[in-house]
């Protein structure tokens, strides 16, 4: 497939690296430096999908532009998702492509599985206080991070609003240069329950992406990993 890489930085040189393992071509790798190529359609034709990781200020704007272009695009940028329901909508309305994660990581996933089970089971024992816990590299913008509050959000809905973490209440680390480690812990007198995953690399991230990305070339619609995972 033909790919426009928006965002050339560490997470955007990972997912090149694989792109090209897997055989793919990179028609465009966009940054602050080329950001006008979002405003010309020509500049985007024969392209199959954009894959976007840049900046909570500049996210919004990027799809927006390749969805008002007709170029379905795959977005792992957080920070911005208040907004994302408008994003749903363009979408739709340009009957154009959009696959969004918080986190394209395949363990992370399974973890989000885990944690919206443990949830449910955990909303019959008032015991337990809940919290969560994650760490980033110290060039982080956003906190906490997407997925601590997609594990939040989801924990929620799971336990019908028994169990709940506010954003402000998540807590958050940024340390040198760790990928990501998210933990959600019960805690009572008795005992202490956790879930976690810790990322070794940005290369499960990037991977990740890229199979959604795949996966997404000729389809139409609003997409996650659930719809890609099937679970």
């Amino acid at each position: 497939m033909n790919v426009a890489i928006i965002g050339y930085g560490k997470m955007g040189r990972e997912i090149e690296k694989i792109l090209l393992e897997r055989g793919h071509s990179i028609i465009h790798r966009i940054d602050i430096n080329n950001s006008e190529l979002l405003d010309d359609k020509g500049a985007f034709e024969g392209v199959d999908v954009a894959i976007e990781f840049t900046s909570p200020h500049t996210a919004y704007d990027n799809i927006k532009k390749c969805l008002m272009l007709g170029v379905p695009i795959l977005s792992g940028s957080t920070g911005w998702v208040d907004r994302k329901m408008e994003i749903d909508e363009l979408c739709r309305e340009k009957n154009g492509a959009f696959f969004y994660a918080s986190n394209y990581s395949l363990g992370v996933n399974v973890l989000f599985r885990l944690n919206r089970w443990l949830a449910k089971a955990m909303a019959s024992f008032p015991q337990y206080d809940v919290k969560i816990e994650e760490t980033h590299h110290i060039h982080k913008l956003d906190a906490p991070s997407g997925t601590a509050w997609t594990l939040a959000t989801e924990m929620a809905e799971a336990s019908n609003g028994k169990l709940t973490v506010a954003k402000e209440d998540i807590i958050s680390y940024r340390e040198g240069e760790v990928p990501g480690i998210h933990t959600i812990t019960y805690d009572s007198e008795e005992d202490t329950i956790s879930l976690s995953h810790s990322a070794k690399s940005r290369r499960g991230l990037a991977l990740g992406a890229v199979l959604a990305a795949e996966w997404l070339v000729g389809k139409k619609g609003v997409f996650g990993m659930d719809d890609f995972l099937s679970i």
